[in-house]
């Protein structure tokens, strides 16, 4: 059996309730060295294993250079899930990983990068909003889209407020229903784009979240004159073996666990949005 297929036992340093069902677990294995050794890109992903219940794929959020914890945030939404959401401190895990192909963050250096991400599609691009923010000179102007069905869904309050207050940076919100107190606005995520500056010759897209979503907002922006080849996405699908094996991820000739998450325009549009796959 190979390294890849055999997970790592890991510490819940600690654990953050984002919301009513989302939270984080901050995570370091319990081998220092393996631990030390570890590294990974952004848009990667864990297979957090829960003992004898199952194991689930799971967003890195960490920023890659960070070697202290790996931080992966979680819906409480089945079976394993439910079990993660009950782990307090001092719990173990297995983790294996990182897998897939992360986001195109060397293309994108000296370029804008604009992020589109709809409910917890936010995660996956958490550790590229950490890792441009780090780097601010190394990239252009920095515009967050965020959309949720409910304003309450809205996590990283804080995180959002602090990123909109950083030069070049503009951060636009949407609320499906908006609550008391809402200040974005209300609508699908694709409302927000007549408010967002975007350079079409100079932005490279990064989104994830709801494939309904993702497919409105990428011919817009098409529309708008984004290049094909400048719009990446992140999938979604069932993960199981992590390696490219199982089949479960399959979309026609793409393992989305090995050969994605993060995939071009070009590389899906021709499967993507389409029944059966």
């Amino acid at each position: 059996m190979t390294e890849a297929l055999l997970p790592r036992e890991a510490e819940v340093v600690e654990r953050i309730q984002e919301s009513s069902t989302i939270f984080t677990l901050r995570l370091r294995m319990t081998d220092t060295e393996a631990h030390a050794r570890y590294e990974f890109a952004p848009g990667q992903f864990n297979m957090l294993y829960l003992y004898g219940v199952g194991e689930v794929p799971i967003s890195i959020v960490s920023d890659p250079e960070d070697d202290h914890l790996l931080d992966h945030t979680i819906r409480a939404l089945g079976r394993v899930t439910d079990g993660l959401a009950r782990l307090e401190a001092g719990a173990r895990v297995g983790i294996r990983g990182p897998f897939g192909r992360g986001w195109p963050l060397a293309e994108a250096r000296g370029r804008d990068v604009v992020l589109v991400t709809g409910g917890l599609g936010c995660a996956p691009v958490m550790s590229v909003i950490n890792y441009v923010t780090k780097r601010r000179g190394e990239f252009g102007r920095l515009t967050i889209i965020q959309g949720v069905k409910h304003s309450d869904d809205l996590i990283w309050r804080t995180q959002y407020e602090r990123w909109a207050a950083l030069p070049q940076t503009q951060v636009l919100l949407a609320a499906d229903v908006a609550g008391p107190g809402w200040h974005g606005a209300e609508g699908p995520v694709t409302v927000l784009f007549d408010q967002a500056e975007i350079d079409p010759e100079r932005a490279v897209v990064m989104m994830c979240g709801p494939e309904r979503m993702m497919q409105a907002s990428a011919h817009l922006l098409l529309e708008q004159g984004i290049p094909a080849e400048s719009l990446w996405l992140s999938l979604e699908r069932n993960m199981q073996c992590a390696v490219g094996h199982c089949g479960h991820c399959q979309m026609g000739p793409h393992f989305v666990c090995k050969n994605g998450p993060v995939f071009s325009w070009p590389e899906i549009s021709d499967l993507f949005g389409t029944p059966g796959f």
